[in-house]
């Protein structure tokens, strides 16, 4: 399907082409700018794509990855114009602190390294997508989640 490469379509179609799309793009909204409205940023990059819709190209890989990668470019953005927020968490909750130590192991990890985290093992995406969404090849993709899984491994310890 090179719907969106060949013309621009008019709202309907393009709403019916990304509707699919949507909930993977809430996810990555979700976890690239947890501090911003995921709403927000899903609908300022429908807005991107709807703009650039005539740049997508089916064979550079799939509409998921394309409509993703706007999405991540649209939580950089909301990242910068936010400052995170503490989060208070009750002691008494075992799973919750053990969750909140992975989301602050994650966390401490370089950029390049918590994206490809975040993408590929919170958000779902497999190896080839969470490249495309990253703008780098699938081994460059494994060797960073080897490297992460290899520092979150020390935050944590083994047996984590």
């Amino acid at each position: 399907m090179t719907l969106l490469s060949e013309v621009r379509v008019d709202s309907a179609d393009f709403t019916a082409w990304v509707r699919p799309h949507l909930p993977v793009m809430g996810r990555v909204a979700a976890r690239l700018a947890p501090d911003a409205d995921r709403d927000d940023v899903v609908q300022d990059a429908l807005t991107r794509a709807w703009r650039k819709q005539g740049q997508y190209d089916e064979s550079r890989g799939s509409a998921s990855a394309w409509l993703c990668a706007i999405v991540a470019g649209e939580a950089r953005r909301a990242r910068a114009r936010r400052r995170p927020l503490d989060v208070a968490v009750p002691a008494s909750s075992y799973d919750l602190v053990r969750d909140l130590d992975l989301e602050r192991a994650v966390a401490t990890l370089p950029k390049r390294q918590r994206e490809a985290v975040d993408l590929h093992y919170f958000v779902g995406l497999s190896v080839a997508e969470t490249a495309a969404v990253m703008g780098c090849a699938e081994g460059t993709v494994k060797s960073t989640l080897s490297d992460a899984r290899g520092r979150l491994r020390d935050l944590l310890g083994e047996d984590a």
